[in-house]
């Protein structure tokens, strides 16, 4: 099993990034799954907080304020999100042979799934010089800030246009996956 990991800022481009991934992977037979590792702070807002999914704009606070100030600092459950997505992995991959994470936020995801997965795609989008909208304190959070001291990753790509991103997709799948049978 593959398993791509995609982290940056806020509007980066990660999700559209997975999606390229995803096109590309199946030009090589692969079957790809996109996964959030925070899936279960989504579910919340959209269950129990009443957040509309079908609006263009994420429940930011929200999942800053429950995954990091909430479960893991008050709950001390500091795995919490990582435990429900290796178990989301085992679980799908009867499915699936290919995962692409879209929304790595933090150097310990990063870590912990090199550490569980022996075949493992880092990635990091930078965006520079765009307006992202956040607030000071969204900008601030560790889930936007983390990552600036971080480097171990495979591939860092500068997002400038969506055809750039979608040329560095077609290369890192081509690099990973080898020729097209």
């Amino acid at each position: 099993m593959k398993i791509y990991v995609i982290g940056g800022k806020a509007k980066s481009g990660k999700n559209v990034f997975g999606e390229y991934l995803k096109d590309e992977l199946k030009k090589y037979g692969k079957n790809p799954c996109l996964i959030r590792i925070t899936e279960p702070l989504y579910s919340y807002a959209k269950t129990y907080f009443s957040w509309n999914v079908n609006t263009t704009e994420k429940p930011r606070e929200f999942l800053q304020k429950m995954g990091i100030e909430i479960i893991k600092e008050k709950l001390g459950k500091k795995t919490f999100l990582l435990d429900r997505l290796f178990e989301d992995i085992e679980i799908l991959s009867n499915f699936f042979d290919t995962f692409i994470i879209t929304d790595a936020r933090l150097i310990a995801e990063f870590t912990s799934i090199k550490a569980k997965y022996p075949d493992v795609t880092t990635i990091k989008l930078n965006r520079e010089n765009y307006d992202d909208q956040l607030t000071p304190e969204e900008k601030n959070h560790i889930t936007e800030t983390e990552l600036d001291s971080y480097n171990d990753f495979d591939y860092i790509i500068n997002n400038t246009s969506f055809e750039q991103l979608k040329k560095e997709a077609q290369n890192i799948i081509k690099k990973t996956e080898g020729e097209i049978i």
